[in-house]
């Protein structure tokens, strides 16, 4: 089915407007091939959300994919679903209903305000641990604050549409265990970081994670580290009133005399000169 509302091309792209929260119909775990092996249906209005810890066959549309734990799908309203279980199988889902959208520009990057092409079927890799959460935290919410469920799934559905954007100039889909690296690490800016401890986090080797942050994102783990902290860091003297030795402390470099010696190398001032609007060398990267 197409219209201007949920323009789909059948069981391989969805176009998923973003823009505004969802409003979520119904959530929580699904069990399903417990009395039966195959399930037909359609929602008319809903748009799903699934998130599979099990190994099955998904058509839809007409179109065959196969699912196993980590997957992701997202079905927009109107189109014809069939499950073929192997046994008993959990999956987390949410049905929702989306801001109308009409199709996106073919080849076209998504603007704000667009629908974003996002692919029936994913595999959200080393993701799957954060929409996991994002999903059973929207569960949890739903009974009492709507509202927060709602929000959370809105975290869930960006998560699901950024597996499939391409990264910046590359032409390529971002890897799903550099975003999970990225995500770690901007989380943890405030505390010691190392590269062994970024690879487990997204889930791959040290070695592996060196090779892939480089292809990703042409520097090093170390460099990114280090390029963020100075980039939040100049972010907060310039725009709070917190103490200098308080910002140290929360971009992860407690000792002074290091970060006014990461200040000047890397900003091209001293902290104090930063705060009262100097500019230094890099002061409009990152800004």
């Amino acid at each position: 089915m197409t219209d201007d509302r949920h323009w789909v091309r059948p069981g391989i792209l969805a176009a998923v407007p973003l823009d505004e929260p969802p409003a979520v119909v119904s959530i929580g775990v699904g069990l399903h091939g417990v009395t039966s092996a195959l399930d037909v249906f359609r929602l008319p209005d809903l748009w799903q959300l699934h998130l599979y810890r099990y190994a099955a066959e998904l058509t839809v549309d007409g179109v065959r994919h196969a699912i196993r734990p980590g997957h992701v799908s997202l079905v927009p309203p109107g189109a014809v679903v069939r499950y073929r279980y192997r046994g008993r199988s959990e999956h987390l889902y949410a049905h929702l209903r989306l801001p109308g959208a009409g199709p996106p520009r073919p080849g076209a990057s998504p603007r704000s305000g667009e629908p974003r092409p996002v692919p029936v079927v994913q595999d959200a890799g080393a993701g799957t641990p954060a929409l996991s959460d994002l999903l059973l935290r929207a569960i949890a919410a739903a009974p009492g604050t709507p509202r927060r469920a709602d929000a959370e799934v809105w975290g869930a559905l960006w998560r699901v549409a950024e597996l499939a954007e391409p990264a910046a100039g590359s032409g390529a889909r971002p890897h799903a265990s550099a975003a999970a690296a990225i995500a770690f690490i901007e989380s943890h800016l405030a505390r010691p970081l190392r590269v062994p401890e970024v690879a487990r986090a997204a889930g791959i080797s040290q070695n592996h994670l060196i090779r892939l942050f480089r292809r990703e994102t042409g520097t090093t783990v170390v460099a990114y580290i280090r390029r963020r902290r100075m980039e939040r860091a100049r972010h907060l003297l310039r725009e709070s009133t917190l103490a200098i030795p308080a910002i140290a402390a929360a971009v992860g470099m407690p000792d002074l005399q290091a970060f006014n010696k990461a200040c000047r190398r890397e900003l091209g001032a001293s902290p104090r000169a930063i705060r009262t609007g100097v500019p230094g060398p890099g002061a409009g990267a990152g800004s």
